[in-house]
């Protein structure tokens, strides 16, 4: 009795194609995916002055990233409720042709603070394919082929990430760096078309009501957060007045936005879902996995391009083994689950993950590349035998009608562990790395110059013979940067690896799958 509902719901002649379906639903999901990881390469290039890119801070870099996450993460809630109700294809159509046009902006951009602004554009569209295409594919399957699903769908993300790279890297050995983002365009267009003519439409016949100032809180204090941890980073002070006091408005907005949400009947995030400890949970460690992964390859990419001296396709290429260490794992890690259960996979895979992150702090200037490789390879198995069981959880904790809220929710923590990620890790990087240089540059060097390595060795190429003396130095630093950047990843995933072992469910009995479910999504209510 408790498949047949869900089962009939699925129409027969969308059932005989739902594998098809997927495959359009992974389309629309390359995209989004695939933006961030061409950008992972792109980002030393758009740092070079003029012609080349257009001269961004190590700041700028980390708002233009940050400025398509915190657009993402503000409305995904709102998108999946409009979703709901609009109508899960329509809005993903929608979200698709601002995604192509925001992503056209971006490559015409002439300055950092355009390609900020295009960002956000793209992150709008964004916000509105990737909880739409999770929503459908749970419309599409029935409950024991979801897992499954979900899988392939998670595989998907390991594809985009193997893709993104190499194409990026490819672009820019022969096109100006605005085609990272033209790139979208052709594939907008394809998705599109398949998207009208093989996806169907689904909705919630009980539809929640838009919550516009919930969106505005939590948009507000994402950024107002964001923007004092970066400031702290870019000035190596996080004691200073507007530092704390920004990260403390931050704070205070999101509190503010917590209590109305509780009060609210119509609110954009049901607060009652996280009274349930294995949701909460699971939510909770996506949202510490990117937050470490995001920061990992923030830096990785200095590291590859600036101190190794490897060009963006080489760059993309060595970081091939951990996509395709994604694509390969994560459609069976439900299998490792049926065998070990969700705690113990979830816990092993956070675990190696800690290891992995840990690992970068023995990498130096001359360490064998395959030791990075093995590395990449190993945190990709990792990634996979978390983020796969966690979405099982996350998607089928509640009921088949609210996917839309579910894939927001998961997706909202993903989005915003990836840019607090960014802006902490980032800012880790950006202080560690201004004390180990300070005292190497010549009197009178300007105080951007010590904010990364890319502004150090812009100033020495300015300085002529003067300059290559900073060269050594601004590596040494880097480096050093890095390892302590890393170090402190590694303790989040530690943290995410204890939350696993603490809260997820071990093996269920066979048989007593379905038993479970019901208790999970009253327990949620």
């Amino acid at each position: 009795m408790t498949t047949a509902v869900p089962d009939s719901r699925v129409p027969a002649a969308v059932h005989r194609r739902r594998w098809v379906i997927l495959g359009v639903l992974m389309l629309s999901l390359l995209i989004v995916v695939l933006d961030n990881s061409i950008l992972n390469v792109a980002i030393k290039t758009i740092s070079t002055p003029e012609p080349t890119g257009i001269g961004a801070t190590q700041s700028e870099l980390e708002w233009a990233i940050n400025a398509y996450t915190l657009v993402f993460a503000g409305l995904l809630f709102s998108a999946g409720l409009l979703g709901d109700r609009l109508g899960r294809k329509r809005v993903l159509l929608g979200g698709l042709v601002v995604f192509g046009i925001g992503s056209a902006l971006a490559a015409m951009s002439g300055s950092p603070a355009e390609l900020i602004a295009f960002r956000a554009v793209m992150g709008l569209g964004a916000a509105f394919v990737m909880p739409a295409t999770l929503a459908v594919l749970m419309n599409v399957f029935e409950r024991d082929e979801q897992p499954k699903a979900i899988g392939i769908w998670a595989g998907g993300v390991g594809l985009a990430i193997a893709i993104g790279p190499i194409t990026g890297g490819v672009l820019l050995d022969h096109f100006w760096w605005g085609s990272v983002f033209l790139v979208n365009v052709p594939i907008v267009v394809l998705a599109l078309g398949l998207m009208i003519w093989l996806v169907p439409d689904s909705r919630d016949p009980d539809p929640g009501r838009i919550d516009p100032v919930g969106v505005l809180l939590s948009v507000v204090g994402l950024v107002l957060l964001v923007y004092g941890i970066i400031r702290g980073g870019q000035l190596a002070d996080f004691t200073d007045v507007t530092v704390l006091g920004t990260i403390a408005a931050g704070l205070t907005v999101l509190a503010g936005f917590v209590l109305f949400e509780k009060r609210s009947d119509h609110p954009s995030i049901d607060i009652t879902f996280f009274r349930n400890k294995v949701f909460s949970a699971a939510v909770g460690v996506i949202g510490l996995v990117f937050f470490a992964l995001m920061g990992v390859t923030f830096f990785s990419v200095f590291y590859t391009q600036t101190v190794r001296g490897y060009s963006p396709l080489q760059t993309g290429l060595l970081m091939l083994p951990l996509a395709v260490a994604q694509l390969v794992f994560a459609p069976r890690a439900r299998l490792a689950v049926d065998r070990f259960g969700n705690s113990a996979v979830c816990t092993a895979g956070m675990v190696l993950i800690a290891a992995m992150l840990a690992a970068f702090a023995v990498l130096d200037a001359d360490t064998p590349i395959w030791i990075l490789e093995v590395i990449f390879f190993l945190m990709g198995a990792g990634m996979a035998h978390v983020m796969t069981p966690l979405s099982v959880v996350i998607m089928q904790a509640l009921p088949r009608e609210k996917a839309g809220s579910a894939s927001a929710l998961s997706n909202t923590f993903r989005q915003v562990g990836g840019a607090l990620g960014i802006a902490v890790l980032g800012s880790v990087l950006s202080t560690a790395y201004r004390g180990g240089i300070e005292g190497e540059l010549p009197a009178g060097a300007p105080h951007a110059a010590a904010e990364s390595i890319e502004a150090t060795l812009g100033l020495a190429a300015r300085l002529g013979e003067r300059g290559e003396a900073l060269v050594g130095p601004a590596h040494d630093a880097f480096l050093h940067a890095m390892h302590v950047t890393a170090l402190c990843g590694a303790g989040v995933a530690v943290l995410g690896a204890v939350a696993m072992a603490v809260f997820l469910p071990g093996r269920t009995p066979t048989g007593e799958g379905d038993k479970d479910e019901p208790e999970l999504v009253a327990a949620d209510h």
